[in-house]
């Protein structure tokens, strides 16, 4: 497993794209940030897949970590990955 955060900054119009295909495999946790752990194949899907949905212009930061273990993690305010436990 892998622990990964991604951030993506694309047209606004085409936020929703994103949005929904990474909804699919991490936590929303704030505007255009998604967080939590991947298999290795999965990480690879959504890599291809990212790659393959950017326009020019566009761009996807992947920060991958071999363990959520080596994260510090602190949130001020709510946190919107607490949210997502109880649906």
């Amino acid at each position: 497993m892998v622990y990964v955060v991604v951030v993506y900054d694309v047209q606004a119009d085409r936020t929703y794209r994103f949005l929904n295909f990474l909804r699919q495999y991490l936590t929303h946790v704030q505007n255009s940030v998604f967080e939590g752990e991947l298999t290795e194949g999965d990480a690879e899907e959504i890599k291809h897949r990212l790659e393959s949905m950017l326009e020019a212009d566009e761009s996807v930061i992947v920060y991958r970590m071999s363990s959520e273990k080596y994260v510090t993690r602190t949130v001020y305010g709510e946190d919107p990955a607490e949210d997502d436990q109880f649906l």
